[in-house]
């Protein structure tokens, strides 16, 4: 989608930068849990499985962020700073930024389109009532998107979001309703994938070795920087926070100082500059693509 409005002419990154990385934290804790199933929080060894990344996987991040000098995104559903307070103002103060996740983590396909807009709207209160800070960036539960989504959250004042998977650099999307900046992702730059698991319920299935996870991130690094692309990477403290996993983290940035180039950055930063930088270059917005129910006719 991103291509068809833009070419695919080199994008403009700041300073003389060919590429940009952004590291991303996804602080689910009890709520990606609790979203499958709310009976969940009567199993004190499964939640206690999910409160590692707020209790010790945040903190372990902030430490290897601080050390190499990088400022983080933190995607927080309302539910883990109703939970954590402290731990959201921990970020805060520390100058990271914090990004909307939701309320309740459940994912948006699963309510109407008034569900959603009360779901945004509970985590926005829940967030200024911590921080006294109201995210202008969004990153839906599960990465799922409604048709309906982004109109919505043009609507209550969000600039840029963080869920769409049709590219590999940012681009404009049209919700007609306003321009939202979008950064996307992909599944191959999620921890969720490489370390989620549990016996019950099933969230994945697979542990692997830290060496395998840097060798897969690593490469999708080395090959976007060489193609002047956007590397949107995400993590999930109470899976990445785990020591070897923050030391993979810590290897990454290094990795990407030493190809040279590249702009490590908060997500905000980059949608802002993806603004001016899109704007700059005559492109316009790309309208959302709506296919019904029938799209195959039956």
């Amino acid at each position: 989608m991103g291509h068809t409005a833009r070419g695919m002419a080199p994008f403009a990154w700041p300073d003389g930068h060919r590429a940009a990385l952004s590291l991303t934290f996804d602080v689910d804790a009890e709520s990606a849990i609790l979203a499958v199933d709310p009976k969940y929080a009567g199993r004190l060894s499964t939640m206690s499985h999910q409160a590692y990344g707020p209790k010790v996987g945040v903190p372990r991040i902030m430490r290897m962020l601080e050390r190499t000098g990088v400022r983080g995104t933190f995607f927080v559903p309302g539910l883990t700073a109703d939970l954590h307070p402290a731990m959201v103002e921990a970020i805060v103060a520390a100058g990271h930024e914090l990004g909307h996740h939701g309320y309740s983590h459940v994912p948006y396909h699963r309510m109407t389109d008034d569900e959603q807009k009360r779901d945004i709207e509970r985590a926005f209160a829940s967030l200024e009532k911590v921080t006294g800070l109201r995210p202008e960036g969004f990153r839906a539960p599960w990465w799922e998107l409604t048709n309906s989504t982004p109109g919505i959250l043009a609507d209550f004042g969000v600039t840029w979001d963080s869920s769409m998977m049709d590219d590999d650099r940012p681009y404009l999307l049209d919700t007609g309703r306003g321009i939202l900046a979008e950064l996307p992702v992909h599944w191959m730059l999620d921890d969720w994938e490489q370390y989620a698991f549990l016996p019950e319920p099933h969230i994945g299935a697979v542990i692997e070795s830290p060496a395998k996870v840097l060798d897969l991130w690593g490469g999708e690094l080395e090959a976007l920087a060489d193609e002047g692309g956007l590397m949107m990477h995400t993590s999930h403290p109470f899976l990445s926070g785990r020591p070897s996993r923050v030391v993979t983290l810590e290897r990454v940035v290094e990795r990407a100082r030493e190809l040279g180039g590249v702009w490590i950055a908060p997500a905000g930063e980059i949608a802002a500059h993806a603004r001016t930088a899109i704007a700059a270059a005559d492109a316009r917005p790309v309208p959302i693509v709506q296919l019904e129910e029938d799209v195959y006719g039956g």
